[in-house]
């Protein structure tokens, strides 16, 4: 059964750095595609950034392109979201998936991933 655990969230300033990982356990070759997603308070949650589990591929939300960088070390089985330049509205709960195979790329629909962790809060302070 796979697992996946985020951390590294936390408060911050607005301006600073998060690196936020997602360590996943269990039969990782089933993974086609990895993504972060974060969910506002009384806001749907959405897509912040997608990785390719085998090619590397990476998309990003428009919100955080620029800002936010997605990247995997297979051989810890984790994946990573250097958040820079945080912001305000960057507060939430941020929680990373995998796809066990799904047609198309990027995935951008929350209910198109298989697995999720448990979520770590990011709460950036003006």
């Amino acid at each position: 059964q796979v697992q996946l655990v985020e951390s590294g969230g936390g408060l911050v300033q607005a301006g600073d750095s998060v690196r936020l990982s997602c360590a996943a356990s269990g039969p990782t070759s089933r993974f086609y595609d990895v993504g972060w997603f974060r969910q506002a308070p009384g806001k749907e949650r959405e897509i912040v950034a997608a990785i390719s589990w085998s090619g590397g591929s990476t998309y990003y939300a428009d919100s955080v392109k620029g800002r936010f960088t997605i990247s995997k070390d297979n051989a810890k089985n984790t994946v990573y979201l250097q958040m820079n330049s945080l912001k305000p509205e960057d507060t939430a709960v941020y929680y990373c998936a995998a796809d066990f195979g799904k047609a198309g790329w990027p995935l951008t629909q929350s209910d198109q991933y298989d697995a999720w962790g448990q979520g770590t809060q990011v709460t950036v302070s003006s």
